[in-house]
């Protein structure tokens, strides 16, 4: 019998075989849901990625659509995107650590209790984080750092965590989406051969209505929204300045970091450097803190970094506010994104990936089903490939041909793809952007999908121009393919 890698790859798997292990996964997680709740889906998405990319792999076998060649590539694609992202947490995680013990976060969070009221609290934050991602570019880097001091102060005055979470990540992926900086908006526009400014000035007219609604509502949270007794604030606020020295001087490490990606430092570079100048701040600023780490020396050091430091003040609010986890906390979110990367590899590796991208584009004979199938798609892709980049990739690809066959403009297309994969990456439990923010802010993924206003409204108003017409040339009137095409 042939060996299980050697099957000439040239019998296609069916479009029910390519969607049974997304079927499965998404039943899978949905019986945690229901089963256990909200909070277990990080425990057990490991268990699911696995077992569903098994699952594609056997399915692709008594298919005969199994082959060595097609699982190297679909490994190497997966890979490529998503291996990145490896030293990207690790970083993160350091920055988080470092941050919090040189003094930045609690400095930062003893000078947000102090101005912003809580009424004004979300839509602030909301503003505050697309103000710092369009100028960085980077929604990791805003939420690893201003994000994390936003969580901090929306914790003390008692807000819902998923609020203060959607704030946050619905400002900074605005800013990401928008950014003449980001790197996913550099992207969609060149997989689609679009300008970059152009296809910025084209993402405005879905992305200010969305972040419009965002802030309303946001404003509106805060306005009804029943926060915490100014003592229970000024207790943390004691609390923080007892344990930490509060200096204005601290802030220096956060504007060197927006000085860095304001010069358009690598991301993986800032975050080192971000990461090496918080360690340095601890003992520049925070000198008395050294004894929990036996005084500084390079054992102590290393266990500030890799493992968890805890405070114990005698007050709950205050003590889980300010303990750091480490490295060690986000080994269970690298895990996740490599369990991500095997599922991702599975489904392109096989084929099942092509498959049912082609399906979604068959049988397109108007310009809202050509939107509506490019979002169904983008959305898809984010759930089987697990990364953003891979998705507006292969989405640029499998939709190019479709919208220049029925007259639809390229800029169409990268806004689309930007506005249903860029976007809603956060919202997938699985996918490395939502693996990623759940760990950094604390709040799963599922606790935040429902306040991520920006995040699901960008697809609903591309679906609304698609079907109103709106600033979309008149050239698509005639929605017909051409006869080489039949």
């Amino acid at each position: 019998m042939k060996s299980l890698f050697n099957f000439n790859k040239s019998a296609e798997p069916s479009l029910l075989v390519s969607a049974l292990p997304v079927a499965f996964l998404l039943s899978f997680l949905a019986c945690v849901l229901i089963i256990k709740g909200a909070g277990a889906i990080s425990d057990y998405s490991h268990l699911a990625l696995l077992s569903s990319a098994v699952l594609a792999v056997v399915l692709a076998f008594f298919a005969r659509a199994l082959s060595r060649r097609g699982m190297i590539i679909g490994f190497r694609r997966s890979a490529r995107q998503i291996l990145p992202a490896v030293p990207m947490l690790i970083f993160i995680a350091i920055v988080s650590t470092t941050w919090m013990l040189s003094g930045v976060v609690p400095t930062l969070i003893d000078y947000g209790l102090q101005l912003l009221t809580p009424k004004a609290f979300l839509v602030v934050t909301c503003a505050v984080c697309a103000v710092i991602s369009v100028l960085t570019g980077s929604s990791w880097s805003t939420i690893a750092t201003i994000g994390v001091a936003f969580m901090g102060i929306g914790t003390v005055m008692g807000f819902h965590p998923g609020w203060v979470a959607g704030a946050i990540i619905s400002g900074a992926y605005f800013g990401d989406k928008v950014s003449p900086l980001s790197d996913t908006t550099v992207v969609a526009s060149s997989a689609c051969g679009v300008d970059l400014f152009k296809h910025i000035r084209y993402l405005i007219i879905t992305s200010i209505p969305a972040m419009g609604l965002a802030l309303v509502v946001f404003l509106l949270a805060g306005v009804f929204s029943s926060p915490s007794s100014d003592i229970a604030a000024s207790e943390i606020r004691g609390l923080l300045a007892e344990t930490f020295n509060l200096s204005p001087w601290v802030l220096v490490i956060p504007v060197l970091t927006v000085a860095l990606i304001a010069f358009r430092v690598p991301t993986l570079v800032v975050l080192f450097a971000s990461g090496m100048m918080g360690l340095a701040g601890v003992f520049v600023f925070q000198p008395h803190l050294l004894e929990m780490w036996d005084g500084g020396s390079l054992q102590g050091v290393l266990k500030m970094i890799w493992s968890e430091t805890v405070f114990a003040t005698g007050n709950a609010t205050f003590d889980d506010l300010v303990t750091t986890s480490g490295i060690t906390g986000m080994l269970n979110t690298v895990a996740l994104v490599l369990c991500a990367m095997m599922f991702g590899t599975a489904m392109i590796g096989t084929g099942m990936l092509g498959r049912l991208t082609r399906a979604l584009t068959s049988r397109l004979n108007s310009r809202f089903a050509i939107v509506g199938s490019t979002v169904g798609c983008g959305l898809s892709l984010n759930s089987c490939t697990a990364d953003q980049y891979l998705s507006i990739i292969i989405g640029g690809n499998m939709f190019r041909n479709v919208y220049r066959r029925y007259g639809l403009e390229p800029r169409l297309l990268s806004r689309t793809l930007e506005d249903s994969v860029s976007v809603t990456s956060v919202l997938i439990p699985w996918n490395s952007c939502g693996v990623t923010q759940s760990a950094v802010l604390g709040v799963a993924t599922l606790t935040y999908l429902p306040f991520c206003i920006f995040n699901y409204m960008s697809p609903l108003f591309t679906l609304l121009f698609a079907f109103t017409g709106f600033k979309i040339k008149e050239g698509i009137k005639t929605l017909q393919p051409s006869p080489a095409t039949h």
